[in-house]
């Protein structure tokens, strides 16, 4: 049987279509069963500032949070986060003696026309590096010593306080993050930020966070913000979270 110029090219794009979809779906799964070490994975963005490695593999979080999320999430959205604050302060050599942390307390010593960017992007670099080290595959549970019992004292229990920080991250519209945060007069506290704005913006020291931005979420749970803000809390490293604890103090 004799095929047309037309039905030849309709087979052959249909094939390579298959063949590629096919690998596609072959690299997704190799993703999640066995990813591979963030030292071997990332290359770090020559500046002042640098894209930590993760402290697990992709898929170490799982179930809870998936190995396309993470990776993802760390080097395709912190690493922007990275690179964008990096190409700002280089416009401005006395910058580079700054943290970001410590530029952010005090937007106003940050140039006008690098100041939005250092915030969205300082923000996001600093939050992310928090993120990341506060979440482990041995995490869950509750928290112990000083932090256990400031949290009773401050909101009830420790059962009260996740359900009024599920409920702020849940309320918190649009893309950010809700906080636990110590106050400059000494208190807990449940915030939210929208963006990449951080607690030390208004003074505060943040705790812990959990990030609501839909990246760190849509892939596995949708629009279940809910879902995914419950399913947060057996990732929770609480041995990170009360070293924190004990320097906001």
């Amino acid at each position: 049987m004799t095929l047309k110029r037309r039905d030849f090219l309709y087979l052959l794009t249909a094939s390579v279509g298959a063949i590629t979809a096919g690998a596609c779906q072959a690299s997704g799964n190799n993703l999640a069963a066995s990813p591979t070490t963030q030292a071997t994975k990332i290359a770090q963005t020559p500046g002042t500032f640098t894209l930590p490695p993760l402290p697990y593999e992709y898929n170490a979080l799982e179930p809870h949070i998936d190995a396309r999320t993470m990776q993802f999430h760390h080097d395709k959205h912190h690493a922007a986060y990275v690179k964008n604050l990096n190409d700002a302060v280089s416009k401005y050599p006395q910058l580079k003696n700054m943290s970001a942390e410590d530029m952010l307390r005090d937007l106003t010593k940050v140039p006008e026309d690098i100041r939005t960017t250092v915030r969205n992007n300082g923000g996001g670099h600093v939050n992310h590096s928090m993120f990341w080290e506060i979440m482990s595959p041995k995490g869950g549970g509750e928290p112990t010593g000083d932090l256990a019992k400031a949290i009773n004292e401050s909101f009830g229990s420790f059962d009260a306080f996740k359900a009024k920080f599920n409920e702020a991250g849940t309320k918190r519209f649009g893309s950010g993050w809700v906080w636990l945060v110590r106050t400059t007069t000494g208190k807990l506290e449940i915030a939210t930020t929208a963006n990449q704005d951080t607690p030390l913006m208004d003074g505060n020291y943040p705790i812990m966070g959990n990030d609501v931005w839909e990246h760190a979420y849509y892939l596995k749970y949708q629009n279940l913000r809910a879902d995914y803000l419950k399913a947060w809390w057996n990732v929770v490293n609480w041995t990170e979270i009360n070293k924190r604890y004990e320097k906001a103090i």
